[in-house]
């Protein structure tokens, strides 16, 4: 099952994304406080961010995140597909292929793109969307964290 994160899944997703961020398949993690941050940012009805919780047998079984923003070259919305995570147990499951139709289905006609960040390294994550009909871009993505 899929649904929106509620204020009381705080611990639950604090824990599933402190797992995340110290596994091999982010670059490195982050202060604890950014996830405190973005937890209270999507639980709070914000326009930019939403939260979902994964759960199978009663029991929290993953979490995503997705953001928007506008693109001009897609010519609308653009839902960026933030994380997506999966503990070991939970995976081979198809909660990945289920969350990601769920999105499909939730946000057609609303948005004009969706778009997702995944690392070379992660082969399962890459079969993964290239079977639902993802594709990678040429470009390469450049930052500059807060000055």
């Amino acid at each position: 099952m899929i649904r929106k994160l509620l204020p009381e899944d705080r611990e639950i997703f604090l824990q599933l994304a402190d797992d995340f961020y110290h596994s091999p398949a982010v670059l490195y993690p982050v202060p604890r406080e950014h996830l405190e941050n973005t937890f209270a940012e999507m639980v709070s009805g914000s326009p930019y961010t939403t939260g979902f919780l994964f759960e199978q047998d009663g029991r929290p079984a993953g979490y995503a995140i997705i953001a928007f923003t506008y693109s001009n070259e897609a010519g609308g919305i653009v839902l960026w597909i933030e994380e997506i995570y999966i503990p070991t147990a939970y995976r081979g499951h198809g909660l990945g292929s289920e969350f990601l139709h769920y999105i499909e289905t939730e946000y057609r006609g609303r948005v004009a793109r969706l778009r997702l960040e995944v690392e070379r390294d992660n082969k399962g994550a890459v079969r993964l969307y290239e079977r639902m009909g993802y594709h990678e871009l040429a470009y390469m993505q450049m930052i500059k964290e807060k000055w």
